[in-house]
């Protein structure tokens, strides 16, 4: 099941005490990882790792924190592989695809 780049609006996410801890030593809420689904995050890339399909997507929460997120999905849920403050490259891919989409 390829990730098409649309999050459904109903979408559910798979939580659990390992990932809600590593995305917390980030400094990053579980809210947070779901407002940047929900907010059109922009994806960056995807791997296969140990047979599942990774990706790295860039966005905002509705507070206006700028975040990156390593994801997959797991039995039809999207799961956090973890979370962190965007760092300087994604940041910048974000504003320039932004920028690209209100030319157009």
């Amino acid at each position: 099941m390829r990730y098409n780049g649309r999050v459904p609006a109903g979408i559910e996410f798979d939580w659990d005490r390992e990932n809600r801890s590593h995305i917390a030593a980030h400094r990053v809420t579980v809210a947070e990882v779901m407002q940047l689904f929900k907010n059109g995050p922009i994806d960056l890339d995807y791997a296969l790792v140990h047979d599942e399909e990774r990706y790295r997507s860039v966005g905002m929460t509705n507070s206006g924190r700028l975040l990156t997120v390593a994801w997959t999905i797991r039995r039809g849920k999207i799961r956090a592989i973890t979370a962190f403050p965007a760092g300087i490259e994604d940041k910048r891919t974000f504003i320039e695809r932004q920028n690209n989409e209100q030319e157009t």
